[in-house]
Formats: structure tokens, sequence, C-alpha cells
């Protein structure tokens, strides 16, 4: 279904799901066109970025940011055109980053919107690679791990968004890379078009001590965004003075309790104890805001040296995002997973 030049669709949070997200959980809503008074701007979605972090705004229990209200519209980042202007810093035809979430049509004040080239040729980067993934990639990695040439370092969900970024970069600074993702063919592209030194399914029977022969020299840098089994191989292989940023747990996000199982707290702990290691979380604009225009202008230049490749998986059709993004939830995306809302 195309936009309309008349109504405004937008998908709201329906009902909080226990568990793995469905379909029932989203609703499809219509309302009219609605008009800029003074000082806003009417912003068209052209692309809406789907995310892991999503899953937690789905939910109502405490944690950074404040959850999507049942009945109101989903969370997410977008690229918009200004359709419409009553602000002074705006003309219609403006390309901008902005928050405006699952909809066709949002006003804002300006608040949180950021111009972009109205002219530029993938508008959707501004959603991956130069935007929050790449972002989260780039901080992540070099403000925290700190990686240093020669040293190992292993990168979870090595296909994605984050990750595929995250790898690159490790490769520029000189490591050892080793890639983790789900299936042969992702495996594949983390070695044959990304560069990485090597990449383990973590779907194999023996994923354990694939990764172990793989890391012979053990792991200096762990990038955390999966959890779940993948960290229980990668914890024994971690070097005295390890770091490890996390940034998501997405092997975690459906869970209504605890995994069952013998309580592996205290290995944890005594690991980081023994081994000194660095284990960070960190909220990439929260804690990083302010470095934004280094990490844009660092990664424009590699994009223009042609030293990162990137892709995305693009989903058409806003009415589609629910499905999209349980497939996210599920491992199903292959690369950053874009929703095309309309004409760019």
């Amino acid at each position: 279904m195309s936009q309309s030049k008349t109504t405004n669709r937008r998908i709201v949070l329906a009902s909080r799901p226990h568990g793995a997200p469905t379909a029932n959980n989203f609703r499809l809503e219509q309302s009219p066109l609605p008009t800029p008074a003074a000082g806003q701007v009417l912003l068209r979605t052209t692309h809406l970025s789907l995310d892991p972090y999503m899953r937690g705004r789905m939910s109502d229990a405490p944690s950074y940011a404040a959850p999507v209200a049942v009945g109101e519209v989903m969370v997410g980042g977008t690229v918009a055109r200004v359709e419409a202007s009553q602000h002074a810093d705006y003309k219609t035809g403006d390309l901008v980053l902005a928050y405006s979430g699952w909809q066709d049509y949002a006003l804002s004040n300006g608040d949180g919107l950021t111009k972009l080239d109205a002219n530029m040729g993938q508008p959707s980067y501004a959603l991956g690679l130069l935007g929050m993934p790449g972002f989260t990639a780039y901080m992540g990695l070099l403000d925290i791990g700190q990686p240093k040439a020669g040293e190992t370092v292993v990168v979870a969900a090595a296909s994605g968004a984050v990750g595929s970024v995250v790898g690159q970069i490790a490769k520029l600074k000189g490591c050892r890379v080793i890639g983790i993702a789900g299936g042969a063919d992702k495996c594949r592209y983390v070695v044959e078009e990304l560069g990485f030194d090597a990449c383990i399914d973590h779907r194999s029977a023996d994923f354990p001590q694939q990764l172990a022969a793989a890391c012979a020299k053990g792991i200096d840098v762990y990038f955390e965004n999966v959890g779940g089994a993948v960290f229980d191989a990668v914890l024994p292989l971690l070097n005295t003075g390890a770091r490890v940023p996390v940034c998501g747990l997405i092997a975690h996000y459906n869970a209504s309790s605890l995994p069952p199982g013998p309580d592996r707290l205290s290995l944890l702990m005594g690991t980081l104890l023994k081994k000194r290691i660095r284990m960070q979380g960190f909220i990439i604009f929260d804690d990083y805001g302010h470095r934004y225009p280094e990490f844009f202008k660092d990664m424009s230049a590699w994009i223009a040296a042609g030293k990162m490749k990137y892709r995305e998986d693009i989903v058409d059709g806003l009415e589609n995002a629910p499905q999209a993004f349980i497939g996210l939830l599920e491992g199903k995306n292959f690369g950053k997973l874009v929703v095309r809302v309309g004409e760019a």
C-alpha cells in the first residue's frame, strides 16, 4: 500500500507481548493528515529503521528509556522529507533524520531533527552505516574495546547492522577478527565480502569447539550484542585483560523469566575478577552523543575510500513492518533491516 496525500497510516502498540511478539501486538490505524502549526514541520517518512531495542520498548519493565504506551505509535528512527513547513530552519523538500516512528507522517517542532544532504544517494545509510548502528559499532569497539594491532577480536551477530561494522573497523586497526553468525550464507558473506579472518556458525552442534579452535590465542575483545549460548562459549576463551563492550542481548529480549539450568553468575564474576576483564554496557546516544561528529567524519572518510562494505535488508511497505520486526528477533534478516515506507 502506497502513501496517501490525505491520510496518515500509523502502527501502534496494541498490547504488550509476553515472550516473542506476534502480529496481534500491533495495530494499523489511519487518521487525517496533520497540518503544521507555527514553528512546526510536517514530515513524510521515506525509510524506517527496525532495531532489536524496540522489543524492550514494548515492555513496561524498568529500563533506560520509557516504554511505548499501549495505543501509541511504535518508536523508531526515520529518514523523512519535509512536506510542509512553518519552521524558519526547514523548507519543503529538506531531507532529515528524525525519530518519528512507525508512521507515514509526523509533526515536529524541529527538536531532534538532523538535516541530511537532500540529494544523498542512499538515504537509508543515515539509519545504518552513518547512523545509530554504525555509531554503536565505532564507539563501543574503539572507546570500550580499545583494540590493538595483533589482538583477536570476536564479534557476535557479525553479519548484522552493528557487528558487520565492528569487524571491519577492527580489521582497519590491524586485528585478527573472528565473526559469529547464524548459517552458512551469513558466515560466507562475513569472510568473503567483509574480510573477517573467520566466521563460526553458532547453530553448529560443535560451535564451542569451533570457536575455541579459531581463537587459539584466546579473545582480547568480544563485542557483545547477543548473549545466551554464544556468550557461554566465549567466556572461557577471554584473555586476561580482555574488554567486553555490551550493546545488546538479543537472545534474551523475548524471555519472560530467567533461563533454566545452573546459576552461572559465580562463574562470570569469578572470571571477571581473576582475569581482570572490563565488561561495560553502553547506550550510544546517552553516553556518546557528543562524539557523533567524530564518528561521522571517520566513517565518511572510510566510505569514500572504499574501506567499508554494508548490506541492507530492505522491506517495502509500512504495513509489513510488524512481520519484518518479528523476523528480526528470530534472526531472519540479512544485514541492516530497513522498511522503505515511501519514495525518497
